[in-house]
């Protein structure tokens, strides 16, 4: 049998970890992306274009670079903490780069079509149909990563806002937003806060006359700099904050983490308290967002409960003069090219582990990058990939059709028991636990008791340091010799960019013998118990 060819859909971060992957398996993969360059939901665009993603000209990565990067790549130390666009690009130029990916790329290249062959059920083959500025063609894979996203199809539910339709001024969707220009003495409102709801408000509140920004529900706001100036998620996604969170009652988890966010500000005083606890929704990360409420430029209201032709009447009476309303109302997931193949996929896009729809004859089918982590979405993906192209190669198999929809049907009961999110919610995964979960899938899980017994130093970094993705490359299919050496120097390039200018240190205070002693002893009471609670 010749080698196997892979379909890739898009060259986002999702795309070109699945094409990297599929070399290293000694597949022949094919990406077809729409654009003509790399970067997918990154790769910033003036005007944005029906069926691609779109992003404002300020968008910085919400995740800091060592959680964000590839497992054998790290980041530039010289990058900054938190990636602009624009350097996120120039990462994943560089990544394609360095592993020789865009040989492997067909740029504006639409496809338009994904149909299982006639002998699907013995090949697990399928047709698929791409369009050029020249022609159409059909292609035949023996596997399919669908990479194209979910942030392409703009989600505005008119239905919900009475009188939109005699509404005089501007509407948009932040998909469209670019850049404040436009805006500049305008009475804006901005409808829905998610994490593009308190960027493009507290952006244009600079520019504004004034912004009100109108939400059902309030949120949860955490910032990117959290205690002694260390990016926020190196700091909360660690194995050891993992292990006593599943040690303590959700309750006390709830409490202690609202306590945490309320002593930056208080959020019923901003009014932006939640009814719902921190666990139960995705919360909104926002630097920004509680100064631009503190001096006036931002004021947080209800739900619009009417528009009329200038202005917007609110649910709790209020009405305020409107010249644009701006919908963040976030996105629908969209697969135009499986329309034909209704089998494919039920209503609710049931996966399993939110990669393989459990309906298919021969699992030759992948969704990456399809899902919600509370973390980065380059680690999660990238560990997606080198499961599939296992199944896809034979060196894995999937479960049963039942026990795979056992398992969706489990996971869709612990989230409705355990929060209130809705559909287009129901894809939140926790971060390290869902890594962990795939990485057991292909042996690639770290293991803390025989790292503590060879090498203690690396031990004590992958249990209390981040969560990061080089953790996974460390042992089994794929380990990267270099795995160690960045997870030993990764504090040292999150340090890197913020010392450009040299100061003194002063005398700094070294723990005693006795807390190290503490420290270690505690370090190894802390790896037995998670062991005790991972183990089957």
């Amino acid at each position: 049998m010749g080698v196997k060819r892979i379909a890739v859909i898009g060259a986002g971060v999702s795309g070109l970890g699945a094409i990297k992957t599929c070399l290293e398996e000694g597949l022949e993969p094919t990406c077809f992306e729409k654009k003509s360059d790399i970067g997918g939901l990154w790769k910033y665009e003036e005007i944005s274009k029906s069926g691609n993603p779109g992003i404002y000209k300020s968008l910085t990565c919400n995740t800091s670079k060592e959680m964000t990067a590839f497992s054998d790549y790290p980041v530039p130390d010289h990058f900054p903490i938190f990636m602009h666009n624009s350097k996120m690009i120039e990462y994943l130029r560089m990544y394609a780069r360095h592993f020789g990916l865009m040989k492997h790329i067909q740029f504006q290249t639409n496809v338009c079509s994904i149909k299982k062959r006639p002998d699907f059920s013995s090949s697990g083959q399928w047709d698929v149909v791409v369009e050029t500025e020249e022609a159409q063609k059909t292609y035949i894979f023996d596997g399919i990563m669908v990479c194209s996203g979910q942030y392409t199809e703009k989600y505005i539910p008119l239905q919900d806002f009475e009188g939109i339709s005699k509404f005089q001024g501007s509407c948009l969707h932040t998909w469209e937003y670019k850049c404040p220009d436009n805006f500049v003495g305008k009475r804006v409102a901005v409808i829905g806060l998610g994490n593009s709801g308190a960027d493009v408000a507290g952006e244009i509140s600079r520019v504004a006359d004034q912004v009100f920004l109108s939400t059902r529900h309030g949120a949860w706001i955490w910032n990117r700099v959290w205690d002694h100036g260390d990016p926020m998620d190196t700091t909360v996604f660690t194995r050891y904050n993992r292990a006593v969170q599943k040690l303590c009652p959700r309750y006390m988890i709830n409490r202690q983490m609202e306590k945490k966010l309320n002593e930056r500000f208080n959020h019923a005083n901003y009014g932006l308290l939640p009814p719902h606890r921190i666990l139960d929704q995705r919360t909104v990360l926002s630097d920004d967002l509680p100064n631009r409420i503190m001096i006036g430029k931002v004021k947080i209201k209800p739900n619009v409960k009417e528009f009329t032709s200038t202005s917007a009447i609110f649910e709790d009476g209020t009405e305020e003069k409107i010249d644009v309303v701006i919908f963040a109302t976030g996105y629908k997931l969209s697969f135009p090219f499986l329309s034909d193949d209704s089998g494919v996929l039920d209503n609710q896009y049931s996966m399993f582990k939110y990669v393989f729809p459990p309906e298919l004859e021969k699992p030759t089918l992948a969704f990456i990058g399809i899902l919600q982590p509370a973390g980065a979405i380059i680690p999660t993906s990238e560990l997606q990939s080198r499961w599939v192209v296992h199944v896809f190669t034979g060196l894995k198999q999937l479960p049963s059709r039942r026990a795979m929809m056992a398992d969706i049907n489990r996971k869709h009961q612990i989230k409705a028991k355990d929060s209130k999110e809705s559909l287009k919610d129901s894809r939140r995964v926790i971060f390290i636990d869902y890594m962990d979960e795939i990485a057991s899938e292909i042996g690639v899980k770290p293991n803390l008791f025989s790292l503590l017994l060879w090498d203690t130093k690396l031990a004590k970094e992958v249990f209390w340091g981040p969560c990061t993705s080089y953790q996974y490359r460390l042992q089994g299919p794929g380990k990267w010799d270099g795995a160690r050496a960045a997870i030993l120097t990764q504090r040292e390039r999150m340090l890197k960019p913020l010392r450009t200018r040299v100061v003194k240190q002063s005398h700094l205070s070294h723990l005693s013998w006795v807390k190290s002693v503490c420290v270690v002893v505690f370090f190894l009471i802390s790896v037995l118990v998670i062991m005790h609670i991972t183990s089957p």
